[in-house]
């Protein structure tokens, strides 16, 4: 199947009626998301990759149906609602959707990923056995942000201001601007938090780095900040940006650090396969990343004039040239 007719695939299911798809009779999978089709459509790929894996074939002896916030996460309790109501059999939200899927989900099965901890959160009663209705995948996100800032610090040694670009509707916000905060300050790194949730913030917040003479970026992890225009206008401001996937970087981003979301997206696929057929979210554990990925982009941070040290190189995982 070609890319732009997977999305558009991804972006219609959302609306068509189950039982006009003819598949009334195979369980229906609720998938919510607070982006868009487009930007996660690698890994819609992935998570259907990992039901393949537990013998569930989409179109088959499993259905999806799509639901994307597009960034407006006031719309999610809706989304969940509507779901709910059309009584699939899994529930699969993310991060901004994963609370609102606890709440409402009564009796239907809830499979998350999410970046924050969802013991410390209150998803679940532990990560080993996650007790109740609800389990699920968690990048550990929320931790990042301080490796993210000395990782940035080495590739722009000489920046005297880095901007942290967050989503404040995300409930991981405070603990990755802490985290970020209290990194820079041991190593006396000056950082100014500007926020975006819309298409036209993400513009406000570039126009903000550019009066306050920002000499670098750093990206929150978060569904909507998953976003090719943040490559661009970084581009444009000829700005060193990390951000939280390889996938952005592949696009001409400069660099990302983080656990691997397709990944993380095919287990997801698998735990929910598992449910399906029989497990129960309360004796499943909650899994946990094993592996933590960096990506370059040489031909950006050539772009950008700058010279990578021999030992940065030597830390990435993917060198795109």
């Amino acid at each position: 199947m070609r890319r732009r007719e997977f999305i558009m695939l991804l972006g219609g299911a959302a609306t068509w009626p189950i039982a006009a798809r003819g598949q009334s009779s195979i369980p229906v999978i609720g998938f919510i998301n607070g982006s868009s089709a487009t930007a996660y459509a690698a890994y819609v790929q992935a998570f259907i990759r990992g039901l393949a894996e537990t013998g569930h074939t989409v179109g088959e002896n499993v259905a999806i149906e799509y639901r994307w916030a597009e960034g407006h996460y006031d719309r999610i309790p809706d989304m969940v609602d509507d779901l709910v109501r059309r009584r699939v059999a899994v529930l699969a939200p993310n991060t901004p959707a994963a609370h609102a899927a606890k709440r409402a989900a009564g009796n239907i099965p809830v499979v998350f990923f999410t970046g924050e901890d969802p013991v410390a959160s209150g998803l679940v009663a532990s990560l080993n056995r996650p007790g109740g209705n609800v389990t699920g995948v968690t990048s550990l996100f929320g931790g990042l942000a301080a490796k993210q800032v000395g990782l940035l610090r080495d590739l722009v040694p000489a920046a005297t201001l880095i901007g942290f670009l967050v989503n404040p509707r995300n409930p991981i916000t405070e603990r990755n601007v802490r985290d970020a905060l209290d990194a820079a300050q041991k190593i006396g790194q000056k950082i100014e938090i500007v926020h975006a949730s819309s298409e036209a913030e993400i513009d406000t917040a570039f126009d903000t780095l550019r009066s306050m003479r920002a000499n670098a970026l750093l990206v929150q992890p978060d569904a909507f900040l998953i976003n090719k225009r943040i490559v661009v206008l970084a581009a444009r401001d000829a700005l060193p940006a990390m951000y939280q996937t390889r996938e952005l970087v592949v696009a001409g981003g400069l660099m990302s650090y983080g656990s691997s979301l397709t990944d993380m997206y095919r287990l997801m696929g698998v735990y929910a396969g598992k449910v399906l057929t029989g497990a129960k979210p309360a004796e499943m554990p909650v899994l946990q990343p094993i592996k933590f990925e960096m990506a370059i982009n040489l031909q950006t941070a050539k772009a950008l004039g700058l010279k990578l040290s021999d030992n940065l190189l030597s830390l990435a995982d993917e060198v795109i040239e």
